[in-house]
């Protein structure tokens, strides 16, 4: 039972469907001067013998098939001479059992894991994709589309959704999972894969360039905190010295990877991370300050703010044709386009996982696909339907009305000499 509150237009091009209209009055025109060629010869031949009975038993005979392959070919679409006799307009009154039929039949002939699957992988997906993505028009092109789509999709993300979405389900989902595990199975992973050295020269790096340009900062500081009693001389001498210390101190860490002090970061990171999995007091001090942070009532405006601002920097970032942001992305959609060309192992796992993807597709929401086969036909308008499938199958069905002329014409003729020599 279809399900629609509406109908539907039959979608029509009206190009292509001027050209079918045209060729399917073309061959009813060829049929129909068939049908009246078989009546004028046989009325030409009535009551004749020899020859001529033959002809006129074939014409009599192609009458007949034309005018019966005629009315069948008429009944699928409409009711011949608008009689409505029974088993005629097959089209328009079985069209939703007609739909169903061939839902069934798509489902079960092509919509199968099996086949989608040989397609897939056969179809090389990666590869193409990868081809395509080379060229440079194509990744110029590819890149504006990722842009647009983020753009639009952090455009629509406004301010009062997101906070209703960390105040509603994030935060609740945050206070109630423990921290202590989480963190320190990431740290530790962060500690074993050497991940955070990179943020750890960034911050050295940093630190070197601060104290090389504001010597004057780290000397106003120092002399606030210096003993009043303290001559000034001396205290310049100290600070002096301090800074120049402090310097190299920072930049023997920065050239040196395996400094004590970044042995002695990592051992206490690692110490950290086992802590927070294993030790109960760290795991509840970990518990205590997520509970701080999260009942702050700064909380939740700070994490909105910091979102706006990220959204407002990002999406400026996107729309600035000449940003870095976007070199990156082209150029990450290069690498990662010459990676599977030249990669087989990375194209072959990729076209597995295409094909994964597409036969779970069809495993799981197959039999919805299908259905958009018979919900869609079963808003159509019967008689717009049949119209649409006669432009595109009636010429083809022209040649049954011309091949029943032509044939039982021959039979006409074969039951004629049949029946002379049965007479005789």
């Amino acid at each position: 039972m279809s399900t629609a509150t509406s109908p539907i237009s039959v979608i029509v091009d009206s190009a292509l469907d001027g050209q079918r209209r045209v060729a399917l009055r073309r061959m009813r025109l060829v049929a129909l001067s068939l049908l009246i060629l078989a009546a004028a010869v046989y009325l030409a031949t009535l009551g004749r013998t020899g020859v001529w009975g033959f002809v006129n038993a074939g014409a009599e005979a192609s009458m007949v098939g034309a005018i019966a392959d005629w009315f069948a070919v008429t009944a699928l679409f409409r009711h011949p001479l608008g009689l409505p006799i029974p088993h005629t307009a097959i089209i328009p009154r079985k069209k939703d059992m007609l739909a169903v039929s061939l839902q069934d039949f798509m489902g079960a002939n092509f919509l199968r894991e099996e086949i989608i699957r040989d397609r897939v992988m056969a179809a090389r997906i990666p590869q193409r994709a990868a081809d395509w993505l080379l060229v440079p028009a194509n990744t110029e092109r590819a890149t504006s589309e990722v842009v647009t789509l983020s753009i639009r999709a952090l455009e629509r993300l406004r301010d009062d959704t997101v906070a209703a979405l960390l105040d509603e389900a994030v935060l609740p989902r945050l206070r109630e999972e423990p921290i202590a595990p989480i963190a320190g199975t990431f740290l530790a992973e962060v500690v074993r894969d050497q991940a955070h050295h990179g943020l750890v020269d960034l911050a050295v790096t940093e630190a070197h360039r601060w104290l090389l340009l504001n010597e004057d900062v780290f000397s106003a500081v120092l002399e606030e905190r210096a003993p009043w009693w303290a001559p000034q001389r001396v205290n310049e001498v100290v600070i002096k010295r301090l800074h120049t210390e402090a310097i190299a101190w920072v930049e023997d860490i920065r050239d040196n990877p395996s400094h004590h002090a970044r042995v002695a970061l990592d051992d206490l990171l690692a110490q950290l991370a086992t802590d927070l999995v294993q030790d109960p007091d760290t795991m509840e001090r970990a518990e205590r300050l997520k509970l701080r942070l999260l009942d702050h009532p700064q909380l939740l405006a700070t994490t909105t703010s910091l979102w706006a601002a990220f959204r407002t920097a990002f999406v400026r970032s996107l729309s600035d044709p000449e940003s870095p942001l976007r070199g990156r992305i082209a150029a990450q959609l290069c690498a990662i386009a010459e990676a599977v060309t030249t990669d087989e192992a990375l194209r072959r796992r990729l076209d597995t996982q295409v094909a994964d993807l597409a036969s779970f597709v069809v495993g799981r929401y197959g039999e919805e696909l299908t259905t958009v086969i018979s919900h869609t036909i079963e808003r159509w308008d019967g008689r717009e339907t049949a119209d649409k499938v006669e432009l595109h199958v009636g010429r083809d069905l022209q040649f049954i009305r011309i091949n029943g002329t032509i044939v039982g014409g021959l039979v006409g003729v074969t039951i004629h000499a049949v029946s002379l020599l049965i007479g005789h």
